[in-house]
């Protein structure tokens, strides 16, 4: 497919996808949203990649919504209409079968922090910067960010964030657990590959279910959770994959996955 606004590249079984419009901080707009939408779509259905890494490149991540794009949108029918595609577009992120960490090379703010935080995983350079400072603009993060963010670090520390619209480091946002790991800016998207890559080994079934539990589990009460972890692992433990994992480990063999 043509991209304009992304770069897409594969490293093994890892897709790379590198947003591109650094002259815009890669800020959101109608076009990026549709190309990131079309390329997840893409990768869902490529049995040849097993995880993805979602970067802004060495010195960015993205800096939210193109301001100047929103701006120039003429009725309240069409921010709607941009609301709703960025909303899809994160979706999308969010539910993808495959495991997607976000290489946060720099700046993740406003939007930009909101689809990071759609990512199942972060690795962030220790010169990112992460906020949502929509309150000072006299707006609210509208893709999310008052609902996956508390889920995350916990609400009192959501609150603090999005009330002040105020930025925090990558050394704050890992003590918090808002990222993964923190890295210096050359190792960055290296270290997001190498996890990518290490995860991408795992059996693809497993890993399906795996993240569908986690993520309806934290929407539902306990009990329910793991009623559904139980009819996860169902399916899972019927497998072949399953079997092969057994067997391989018994015959002290790499396992040779099969998705099915």
């Amino acid at each position: 497919m043509d991209l304009e606004t992304l770069l897409f590249e594969t490293k093994g079984a890892v897709g790379v996808i590198t947003l591109n419009r650094t002259e815009q901080m890669n800020s959101l707009d109608g076009q990026l949203l549709r190309e990131l939408g079309e390329l997840l779509d893409k990768c869902e259905s490529d049995g040849s990649i097993g995880a993805l890494v979602l970067s802004g490149g060495k010195k960015l991540f993205c800096a939210g919504a193109d301001v100047k794009y929103v701006t120039s949108l003429e009725t309240i029918n069409d921010f709607l209409a941009f609301s709703r595609l960025t909303r899809e577009t994160f979706h999308k992120i969010e539910v993808l079968s495959k495991p997607v960490i976000a290489a946060i090379g720099g700046a993740a703010l406003g939007g930009g922090l909101e689809m990071a935080l759609c990512c199942d995983l972060r690795v962030a350079s220790e010169k990112a910067k992460l906020g949502l400072p929509e309150a000072k603009l006299g707006a609210m993060p509208g893709a999310g960010g008052t609902q996956r963010l508390p889920r995350l670090i916990g609400p009192a520390l959501a609150k603090q964030l999005i009330f002040t619209g105020n930025f925090i480091t990558a050394t704050e946002a890992y003590r918090i657990g808002l990222v993964n790991e923190v890295t210096t800016p050359e190792d960055c998207l290296i270290k997001a590959v190498e996890l990518a890559s290490e995860i991408s080994e795992r059996a693809p079934l497993a890993l399906q279910a795996i993240k569908k539990s986690i993520n309806t589990g934290l929407q539902v009460d306990l009990e329910s959770g793991l009623n559904y972890e139980a009819e996860c692992t169902k399916c899972v433990v019927g497998s072949e994959d399953h079997h092969e994992g057994f067997r391989s480990f018994i015959e002290k063999r790499k396992p040779v996955w099969k998705g099915r």
